[in-house]
């Protein structure tokens, strides 16, 4: 059973590391936390869920940026 995890474990790592090409975390920490906290409470898929939390949170924390930055434009427009 613990080389299943040791197995989904190593997945996952090399699954973020081969996303991110920089070591931007942003939103992936807390994603993932929250995730993994999910995850285990939803049938014991910490792992699973960590990595799902991980994606979700990278991709809200980059769509967070953009409309900051188109802000940040629109007033330097006006």
């Amino acid at each position: 059973m613990k080389a299943g995890y040791i197995k989904a474990a190593l997945a996952a790592a090399a699954l973020t590391s081969a996303m991110t090409g920089t070591a931007n975390a942003a939103g992936c920490l807390k994603g993932a936390v929250v995730g993994g906290v999910a995850g285990h409470y939803a049938g014991h898929h910490a792992v699973v869920g960590a990595v799902g939390g991980c994606i979700v949170g990278r991709h809200m924390a980059k769509k967070h940026a953009e409309e900051q930055a188109a802000q940040r434009q629109q007033a330097r427009l006006q």
